[in-house]
This record gives structure tokens, sequence and C-alpha cells, in this order.
């Protein structure tokens, strides 16, 4: 049995639970992997034909035929390095390039000091030619021909690509920070390789354009001054002292609840910040998200606040039932009604439950009904996902986790690329003012797994999710699916928010193909009863 939503940063759930957000997709090794492309941008491959075991050794034999010292030291060195990353790292390294091995040591290396952290290093990978179309009138090149004509002509130019190499320690929307730390200076994030070390660190590999210029010195700075007007988001997210004392206020210190009717009975998931188990209050089963002193910080107190605020805030059927809270240290409890079936992540992707048509419309609507109401009080939920869709026992689909969740009249800009990369609109990604169609489009990944019972993007990471998205990507559209459930997805999804539908709008709609289906089922259901054996015709 299954609790709510699993405990953690707003960010957490689905495919990156349990893991940090620089993770890559897992995959499959294969004795002799196919090329990828290699962290450095260039072609890349497992080796020269070996199994990943190879892989050290190989880059070893590279070093030294290059003039490295030949030793035990150095391949102990290497062999300490791989065992530290995952198996993606492996796949992606290029023997060919067998330096960028010893590059991305030196920079997981200097990691290691938290004044140096987030650690970088710059370098300049390939100058790039682009054709540009202009359109010249044709009449200024061929006498007699229509003024209405065009030629079109191609000119060139060309672009800058840099290569910009992170690590820190790993932590939730890490991949947020360092993504905004780039659209800080203007570069645009062209590809995306990230690994998280199994000691805690990250390893980000960006190849990106906007920097006009092949040398890198200025970049270089440009980084460390985009790093300083972020310090505050750096020193909010890593282990400080400051970040170490209690960040609430005496009177944020209340409960409205007894807790010697708490009873916790069981842990059933693990965040960032916190553990979710299973409970009973008065009797009653439920679902207790509990805060970790020992990771509360800024960040995790406000969502944890937050969560509360915006839960005594609703009462609807589809939204999760708030019971109460206690935030007295060293007690910090969010108490809702046990949703016995676990989250629609689950049910779809570790469950593998394929969905029929009248299910697939009833979660959708169920979605729809909870959604449309929180938007009715003005209330944006910036982190709609199935991860955060809950079924009770009767399998009704009910919106939870409102650490994310805002007024959107709130006053002041709403923070950019909150939520999940996967279910990610656009607009928050590119940094752009949004309102509660961010949702909508979040909605329309969700129809998409209802349709697919597939992970949106499962064979990328998170950030190149993100990437393939602010550049116009989008999941591929689902064989043999409804029609109008596959028009209806791709409007919630378009790219310009106002031409997404808005949940009210959503929700007829839904109805209506409802119906059009149970009256194409009955019409089906009549015609084999007539045509079955015993059945008379003229």
């Amino acid at each position: 049995m299954a609790a709510a939503a699993a405990a953690g940063d707003g960010g957490g759930g689905g495919p990156e639970e349990g893991v940090g957000e620089s993770s890559s997709p897992p995959r499959d090794p294969a004795p002799a992997p196919s090329p990828s492309p290699a962290a450095s941008g260039g072609s890349g491959g497992g080796g020269r034909g070996g199994g990943l075991r190879d892989i050290c050794r190989e880059v070893f034999e590279r070093l030294v035929s290059d003039g490295h010292a030949a030793g035990s030291e150095l391949l102990a060195q290497l062999e300490a390095h791989f065992n530290r990353l995952p198996i993606s790292y492996k796949l992606d390294v290029n023997i060919d390039k067998a330096e960028d091995v010893l590059f991305h040591q030196k920079v997981l290396a200097e990691a290691k000091d938290p004044d140096r952290r987030p650690a970088f290093a710059v370098r300049f990978l390939r100058l790039e030619e682009v054709n540009v179309d202009e359109t010249t009138n044709s009449d200024a090149h061929e006498e007699g021909a229509d003024n209405d004509e065009a030629l079109s002509t191609r000119s060139k130019t060309y672009t800058h690509i840099h290569e910009i190499l992170f690590s820190t320690k790993d932590k939730p929307k890490l991949l947020s920070q360092l993504s905004a730390l780039l659209s800080d200076i203007g570069l645009n994030i062209r590809e995306a390789h990230v690994f998280s070390t199994t000691d805690g660190y990250s390893l980000d590999v960006f190849v990106v354009d906007g920097w006009p210029i092949e040398e890198t010195d200025g970049l270089h700075k440009a980084l460390e001054a985009s790093i300083l007007r972020n310090e505050g988001s750096w020193s909010g997210s890593e282990s400080s002292a400051s970040e170490r004392s209690l960040p609430f206020l005496a009177q944020d210190c209340e409960t409205d609840i007894d807790t010697r009717l708490l009873k916790i009975v069981k842990k059933v998931a693990s965040g960032s910040c916190g553990d979710m188990f299973l409970g009973t209050y008065s009797g009653e089963e439920v679902a207790v998200k509990v805060l970790n002193p020992e990771n509360l910080n800024q960040n995790a107190w406000s969502e944890f606040k937050q969560e509360i605020y915006m839960l005594r805030e609703v009462d609807h059927p589809n939204i999760v039932r708030f019971i109460g809270s206690c935030t007295k240290p060293p007690q910090f409890y969010i108490i809702t009604e046990c949703m016995s079936r676990g989250s629609l992540f689950d049910f779809l992707h570790n469950e593998h439950n394929v969905l029929d048509l009248p299910i697939l419309l009833k979660f959708a609507l169920d979605v729809c009904r909870g959604m449309s109401y929180l938007h009715q009080k003005g209330i944006i939920h910036r982190d709609l996902k199935s991860a955060n869709l809950l079924l009770d026992k009767d399998h009704v689909v009910k919106v939870a986790d409102f650490g994310l969740a805002r007024f959107q009249d709130g006053g002041g800009a709403m923070t950019a690329e909150t939520g999940t990369y996967r279910w990610m609109a656009p607009e928050v990604i590119n940094h752009q003012p949004y309102d509660n169609k961010a949702d909508v489009y979040s909605f329309a990944l969700v129809l998409w797994e209802l349709m697919t019972s597939k992970i949106p993007y499962n064979t990328m990471s998170p950030l190149q999710a993100a990437v393939g998205v602010r550049q116009g990507l989008r999941p591929q559209v689902p064989e043999n699916a409804h029609p109008r459930l596959i028009s209806l997805m791709q409007r919630c999804w378009e790219a310009i928010p106002t031409d997404r539908p808005s949940f009210a709008e959503i929700i007829p709609e839904l109805e209506d193909i409802r119906a059009q289906a149970q009256r194409t089922s009955g019409e089906t259901s009549q015609k084999q009863k007539d045509d079955g054996p015993g059945s008379s015709k003229d």
C-alpha cells in the first residue's frame, strides 16, 4: 500500500525520484556500444570494439601513447574516476579524446573545495557555419520577371560553439540553477551531458552557442559574474553554517493537530528534504510527510510552509484532502488522507497498466476538474505531473504536492524553471513570464502518459528534454489514439500559451468525447447482439 507523493523538493518524483537531478537516463549496457555523442560534443563511443569494462584501460593506453607517464598511479586514478560515475558516462567517453577524462577529473577535484563551488571550466570547441536565407526581388536580376516573384539567396555566417563543464555537490534544482547561469549571459544550450557521482557530486557538460568570439577568458569572467549575481541561490542550497541555523520564526511554530493522536506506522518513500510515512490519526489511515530537521534550509522550509498554506485553502473531491500539520520543533508534519493506490506515475510506469479509453477519460477528467478548481481560486500548481497525481482506493485521481503552488496575482515575477523538466512548459524553461496556462501544458504531457503508459522523453536526461522543448520538441504522437484526444493534447502543448485551452474549456470537450465513445460502444454492442445467434433479418 502506498501513501501520497514522496516527500522532497518540488522537482522530485517521476523518473528522477530518489536520484540527483543530474542523472542521465539509464541505458542498457551492450558488449560493443554504438557511437554516441561524446561529452566534449564530438563523436564518441564506448571503445574500439571493447566492452564497458575495457574503457578505463583504453583511456589509459591512449593517454600513455599521447605522452603521459605510464604507471599504476595513473591507472588507479582512472579506475577511481570511472567507478564514481554511471555507465552512461562511459558510453559518452570518446577514446580519441582521452584527455577529456583528465579534464573532467580536474574539475571534479576542484569541486571538493566548498569555496570553489560550482567549479567550472570553459573551452572553445569549433566554429560552425550557418546558412542564412536572404530574399531579394527578382526583377533586380532577371529582366521581365514578375515583380511579385522573389529569388532566395543564401549567405554564410558563423557561430562559435563552446563547452562549459560544471561540478558541485549534487542537489535538487541544480540543473535549474546551472541553466539559469548560462541563460543569464545569453547562452543557448545545444547539448547537455549530465551525470551524478556515487559520492554525491555532479558532472554537467553543456555545449552552448551565443558567445560571439572564440576566446574564453571573457566567457569565464562572465560566468563568474553570473555566479556572483546568483550567489543567494547557491548559498541557499549548499551546506553552509548559516544554512544549518533553523530558518523559521517563532510565529511559524504552530500545530492544528493533537500529536498524541498521530501514530507513525512505516516509511513508504524518501525525498531530498524529508520522508513519507503511513500512519493513523484518530483511527483514520493517513499519509504523513515529515520534514527532516537535518535538511532544513530556507528553501525547504518555504516550500513546506507553502504547501500547508495552500492545502488549507482548497477543498475539492479531486484535490488531496488536508487533515492537519505541525511545525513545532522538532516535529514537522503534513498530514493528508491516505491515497492507498499511490501515484499515477507508479500506476502507469511501475505497475505497467495500459488504460482503455473509458478509464483514460475518467482519469483525465479527474485531473482537469481538480486543476480547474485551483485555477478558479487563482492558484497555479507549477509542478503538475503524474507523480503528483494520486489515486484513492476507488481509483479517483486527486491533485497533490503544493510545495511549488502560488497565487497568480500574488505580486512579483514567478520563479523561472519551477517544476520538473519533462513536464515543464517552454515559457517556464525560457525564463519568460507565465501564468496558469503553464499547468495546461503540463497536463498535455500527463494526457500523453495516459495514452501511451510511457515516460515523456524517456531516452533523454531531464535537461536534454528541456533543451529540446525550448526548440519545439514534443513527444511522438501516439498511434491508434482517439483522434479528438490527440487534437486536444496538441492544443494543450502549443508553444504560445494563449493558444492553449483553459481547464474549464477542456472539461466539456472530454465529457463530449466520453459521451460519444459511450454511444459508439452502445451501438456496437447492440449490433453484435442483433447479429448474434438466433437473430432474424428480413
